[in-house]
């Protein structure tokens, strides 16, 4: 790999630019490096999911899902790159089967929290979403891979279920929204 970052300032974003993979330079507010941002801080966030308690069954999942975060980014910081596989998504729709079989149906709506570990996968889901949302915002403007945007859907629906299901192994259930609660 090389010695990729042997200088961490460089000065050269002083102007509000900032280098892409290809060399090419953009905005720093860019909806580009705006995804690349969001991204990033999926990626973090599961970084301190997996500080938690965990089985380790997901923790290998997001371990995964971490690496192809990462792949994503790099995605996103070459124009018209493409790092994920279209099978990429597939793997997360597998995995969501896989743990909402433990789940009953879901008859209301829930709100995030229970545990720890499953009010930050929760979180992580809203990030994710939000990821999403700037990804096809910047594919109405510039190339942006399928699996990609595919991956980040998935993904969103996976934590939901990874929510649920981490609350519901630790001996707790869905935290229920209740109508008029407050009215």
């Amino acid at each position: 790999m090389g010695h990729r970052l042997s200088k961490i300032y460089t000065r050269t974003g002083d102007a509000g630019t900032t280098g892409l993979g290809d060399g090419s330079r953009t905005a720093k507010n860019s909806a580009r490096v705006a995804a690349m941002g969001d991204v990033d801080e999926l990626n973090s966030l599961l970084g301190v999911i997996l500080c938690e308690e965990l089985p380790t069954d997901i923790r290998e999942l997001f371990t995964g899902i971490q690496h192809d975060l990462f792949d994503l980014g790099g995605e996103m910081s070459i124009p018209g790159a493409t790092l994920l596989k279209a099978t990429q998504p597939a793997r997360l729709e597998a995995a969501i089967d896989r743990y909402n079989a433990d789940l009953g149906p879901l008859k209301e709506f829930i709100l995030p929290g229970g545990n720890r570990a499953a009010a930050l996968t929760h979180l992580a889901r809203t990030v994710c979403r939000r990821a999403e949302r700037v990804t096809v915002a910047l594919a109405t403007e510039e190339s942006v891979s399928d699996a990609g945007r595919q991956y980040l859907n998935r993904l969103s629906d996976l934590l939901f279920v990874l929510g649920r299901w981490l609350n519901k192994t630790a001996g707790g259930g869905d935290v229920l929204w209740q109508k008029g609660k407050n009215a």
